[in-house]
């Protein structure tokens, strides 16, 4: 197992197998296995189940006998779903895990790129809270967040667990999804009315630069983008100038293409950007909710029973 496992799914784990723990989120530097790595471990460990998160699980891998394959990410990405589908092997994965770490991230990119916090806070450690003749208090006036409207596009585990959160903050919330009956307008609509576009949509070929040059001109003057989603869903150039104009008064972002921004990049010089690097899921909490759910399905599995988050069900009888 080299997902990092905590909680109650390790003492499930532990009581239905033998388990060899070596999560790659302990190793420094950094340890990723490729198919080829992985492969070779499996023989050494001569394991029949395979539980990994960022370690690649892909052709060797998926002749090496395993019985099962558990990736602790929501979406299985670094498995071979198909090739493992042709072989029998079962999938399992954990839907969900990071919805309220990713939902809690947003809602804290929003109030620091609103509330002037970053620069706020290095005023403070670089001793120039007095600058220029003025006061904090002139410089870092902002609108509060309650009151507000908040747009919702992706009403998926994440973009429900942000709605219920905005509104404890006294937040108006309205929502766009293609694909939810809940959802209470369409994406034109829901640009045009939010003074703040909150992005939990999954990347889909549609979804692809949800958000480009039209979509962020559709949007309030002065109104806030935060994405803790993929970079993907909007084209970073037109979100850019949308800013750089003033059309746009903040922005939030927790994810970029490459999963790195240049340093040289035009929003590394504003005040008003939020930029993090991909930690919306980072708890301990995260670990443990993929822990358990996993470890209920492989407990599942081994008894007999029909694992209830499979991401190819069709191999099982």
């Amino acid at each position: 197992m080299t997902a990092p496992f905590r909680g109650e799914g390790m003492a499930t784990l532990e009581g239905v197998a033998e388990v060899v723990y070596d999560p790659w989120i302990e190793h420094t530097p950094l340890q990723l296995m490729n198919e080829e790595a992985l492969a070779a471990r499996i023989a050494a460990e001569g394991a029949d189940i395979v539980v990994c998160e960022a370690d690649s699980c892909k052709g060797p891998v998926l002749d090496a006998g395993l019985r099962v394959i558990g990736s602790t990410r929501g979406d299985p990405t670094n498995v071979d779903v198909a090739g493992a589908t042709e072989r029998g092997i079962p999938v399992l994965h954990a839907p969900g895990r990071n919805a309220d770490g990713v939902a809690e991230l947003a809602v804290g990119l929003l109030l620091a790129a609103t509330r002037g916090i970053v620069p706020a806070d290095r005023d403070v450690r670089a001793g120039t809270v007095y600058r220029g003749g003025t006061i904090p208090y002139q410089r870092y006036r902002a609108w509060q967040i309650a009151g507000q409207t908040v747009g919702i596009v992706g009403l998926g585990s994440v973009g429900r667990a942000a709605a219920w959160r905005f509104e404890g903050l006294g937040m108006r919330v309205i929502s766009f999804d293609p694909f939810n009956d809940a959802a209470t307008h369409d994406l034109d609509d829901l640009l045009a009315e939010a003074d703040v576009v909150s992005m939990h949509a999954m990347v889909t070929p549609d979804s692809i630069g949800l958000m480009g040059t039209d979509q962020f001109a559709r949007m309030k003057p002065g109104s806030v983008y935060v994405n803790t989603a993929r970079a993907a869903l909007h084209d970073i150039d037109a979100l850019t100038a949308a800013l750089t104009s003033g059309h746009l008064g903040a922005a939030g972002l927790d994810h970029f293409e490459g999963e790195n921004l240049p340093t040289d990049h035009p929003l590394q010089a504003m005040d008003n950007v939020v930029l993090t690097p991909h930690i919306g899921g980072a708890t301990y909490d995260t670990e443990a909710n993929h822990s358990a759910l996993v470890a209920d399905d492989i407990a599942r599995l081994l008894a007999g029973e029909r694992p209830v988050h499979c991401a190819n069900p069709e191999v099982l009888s």
